[in-house]
């Protein structure tokens, strides 16, 4: 089993209905692994689920990543994080 960790922050973790997943994943890309997890959404439909996965940006291994095309590898973790503002 190759594993990834996402962990959810804020509009993303109240969507989801939980905060962390670890994800037989390896060999798949971040939107396909999105799409899946919006499934199973608790904290809102999955419809809900997808619009705010749809705005999210992501670190993946600490780094920024935009490309949801990305792959994902055994250890891998992808931080889902909805905009924010603040000051």
């Amino acid at each position: 089993m190759s594993v990834v960790t996402l962990r959810y922050f804020a509009a993303a973790k109240a969507a989801l209905g939980r905060g962390r997943d670890e994800l037989d994943a390896a060999g798949r890309s971040i939107a396909d692994l999105l799409h899946e997890v919006a499934g199973t959404a608790t904290g809102g439909s999955p419809a809900e689920a997808e619009a705010v996965l749809a705005r999210c940006s992501f670190l993946l291994n600490r780094s920024a990543t935009t490309d949801r095309a990305r792959i994902l590898a055994d250890g891998d973790s992808l931080d889902v994080l909805p905009p924010f503002a603040g000051g």
